[in-house]
């Protein structure tokens, strides 16, 4: 297996980065769109985000690796194995599945065996992308030219955390529950505002223009190109931090308090910006709840909302005539207005 380069090593991008971190602590906000230049790193930090997070718990033998301490989640199978006994335990890779642009709709939700249909005349069905996305995540390159029907897809099975497959005379449902990533440069194509909006974060990288940056990441990438395994060594330490840093706040969120106050300014905010809806609203206190717990505070402060505002907000915008500045100026504006500079 092909080693994943360091996550610790990804110089620059930091919105980039504590996004994936936030979206790894809480899969509940709705994943990740990162949106910028080629040759940004995009790609990279998915898998070396996968690669940084500790194996996870799963029912042995079970195709959608259903964790077993979520009784209410377990697949068809599963509660079938459950009734007559204990579910053997295993430990899985956390999952990191690419649904190619090209991608037919049977490969993505499944369809029927037909081996198993030819030589046996059994029914059965063959899982999809989603299936071994499940418990993981599924990374979408160039999502703005993701073809329609797929985009419907990808909207349904987000909002309900499972894939209803109905044809060929199966009919199946399994848990899809995955932080959803896209990636893609907007040059070539807007996404599909029911697509954009189930996505709780949105960052926007850009190529460095300081030449210390490019220099580091030029000098990093080859020399992990040249020796991975030697250049992986270097950062075993940093990442370890990191997992146990990740492991530390999933332990936490759960304590981790939204005072009243806090909510009424997110609400402000939201109110200020014109967005539509409260799915604005719940993704920032999330989003902000996320980063107190991954930095091991136990209440959410103003500072936290303010510092993730931008990456939860920017992509929920209205258009507006009359306003040519960007959506992040914007955010950032509405900010300084409400809580000061």
């Amino acid at each position: 297996m092909a080693l994943a380069f360091p996550f610790s090593a990804i110089a620059g991008q930091e919105e980039m980065k504590q996004a994936m971190l936030i979206a790894a602590i809480d899969p509940t906000l709705g994943g990740v769109l990162v949106f910028g230049d080629r040759g940004t790193g995009k790609s990279t930090a998915v898998r070396a985000l996968a690669a940084l997070l500790p194996q996870m718990q799963a029912v042995e033998g079970c195709r959608y690796h259903c964790d077993p301490a979520q009784e209410s989640r377990l697949c068809s199978e599963c509660q079938d194995r459950l009734s007559r006994g204990a579910l053997p335990i295993t430990m899985v890779t956390v999952p990191v599945v690419d649904l190619p642009l090209g991608a037919s709709e049977d490969r993505v939700v499944g369809a029927l065996d037909l081996e198993r249909a030819l030589s046996r005349g059994e029914k059965a069905f063959e899982p999809g992308l989603l299936a071994r996305a499940n418990r993981g995540f599924l990374y979408v390159d160039e999502v703005n030219l993701l073809e329609d029907h797929l985009v419907d897809l990808l909207i349904d099975v987000a909002a309900s955390g499972e894939n209803v497959v109905e044809r060929d005379g199966l009919s199946v449902r399994h848990p899809a529950r995955f932080v959803l990533v896209g990636s893609g440069n907007p040059e070539e194509g807007e996404l599909r505002p029911q697509l954009l909006d189930r996505f709780g974060l949105s960052v926007e990288v850009k190529t460095p223009m300081d030449i210390a940056t490019r220099i580091d990441v030029v000098k990093r990438r080859d020399a992990f190109d040249r020796d991975p395994a030697q250049f992986v060594a270097l950062y075993l330490a940093q990442d370890a931090a990191l997992r146990e840093q990740i492991l530390a706040g999933r332990a936490l969120l759960a304590k981790v308090r939204v005072p009243d106050a806090v909510l009424e300014a997110a609400s402000r905010l939201c109110i200020a910006l014109g967005t539509d809806g409260l799915r604005a609203e719940l993704t920032l206190m999330r989003a902000a709840r996320a980063v107190a717990a991954l930095r091991g505070h136990h209440e959410v402060t103003e500072a936290e909302l303010r510092e993730i505002a931008p990456p939860a907000l920017r992509h929920r915008l209205r258009r507006n005539p009359l306003d040519e500045s960007g959506s992040t100026t914007r955010v950032e504006r509405a900010i300084a207005e409400l809580f000061g500079a």
